[in-house]
């Protein structure tokens, strides 16, 4: 669910207007119409009826609207909960593994500028080996991880958990299954993730023989599989932030993957508190829905 098509339906009820809803976002109505549209193709029936001359609530928008503000209330305050003196300008240095928040971002984002409107956000990419390190030496301010263990001295959130697939050569046989067993990639040569976690090595080749195919980076297993028509395994938002035509992404059975938000137990400012608190209340309302 998309926090800010939220916050643009709650100000299209209030002025049953879209210009000057739009307005009041500071972007054109075109586009936050847009936006309206896309909300209620996933809620699956109109919030407004609109004519030539007004804009008027559905009967489903009257349902929903009071639940939509429920829902915005409750995220800003577990934003605004932080025990921390006013936002102050500054810099976040944010260390990103693979796709990080993957489709949260936008909504993470808003949160964070909406308490700290002042504070930058420095990205750095990080790769398996060093996305702790990075956290722990300083480099980071937080990490945005894979969470493969390890990592017991630092701050772990659970922010995201998804599905995994296998990710295989186009012209292979598995290419065009629906579903995938976990049986069935077992047996083949697996590109292998480098880096720190021992869950890490479920991830990659476990048979045993000679020869090994590694990427540091979540963002090269593609290349890999393409590269040498190994199979290499994956979280499901890779299909769409890593596409690659040499590649098929296949679901796989098996445990989830899990993204963290990491960071140092003695770091106690407010712009790491904030981007935690709101990391975990996007992920709660995209697990349970308004």
């Amino acid at each position: 669910m998309d926090v800010r098509a939220l916050r643009y339906a709650v100000t299209l009820a209030d002025t049953l207007h879209f210009g000057r809803a739009a307005q009041r976002h500071f972007i054109a109505a075109q586009p936050f119409g847009r936006r309206i549209q896309a909300l209620e193709r996933e809620l699956g029936t109109p919030l407004f009826a609109r004519t030539s001359r007004r804009v008027a609530l559905t009967a489903a928008g009257e349902r929903f609207l009071p639940r939509a503000r429920s829902v915005l209330a409750e995220l800003d305050a577990l934003v605004g909960a932080v025990d921390a003196p006013p936002a102050i300008p500054g810099v976040l240095r944010i260390g990103v593994l693979g796709f990080g928040l993957a489709d949260l971002w936008p909504d993470v984002r808003d949160l964070v500028e909406r308490r700290c409107p002042d504070l930058a956000l420095d990205v750095v990419e990080l790769t398996w080996a060093d996305q702790y390190d990075a956290v722990r030496t300083g480099e980071v301010d937080l990490a945005l991880a894979h969470d493969v263990g390890g990592a017991d001295d630092l701050e772990l959130d659970r922010v995201l958990v998804t599905d995994r697939v296998a990710v295989v050569p186009v012209g292979s046989e598995l290419a065009d299954a629906d579903r995938l067993a976990e049986a069935d990639v077992d047996a083949r040569p697996l590109v292998s993730p480098v880096g720190e976690g021992p869950g890490l090595a479920a991830w990659g080749d476990r048979r045993g023989g000679r020869g090994r195919v590694s990427v540091r980076s979540p963002s090269g297993v593609a290349t890999a599989v393409a590269t040498t028509g190994w199979v290499g395994l994956h979280a499901e938002p890779a299909r769409r932030f890593f596409p690659h035509p040499g590649v098929r992404y296949v679901p796989l059975a098996g445990p989830p993957a899990h993204v963290a938000v990491a960071s140092r137990p003695s770091d106690r400012r407010e712009a790491v508190a904030v981007f935690r608190a709101a990391a975990r209340a996007v992920a709660d309302l995209n697990r349970s829905g308004p």
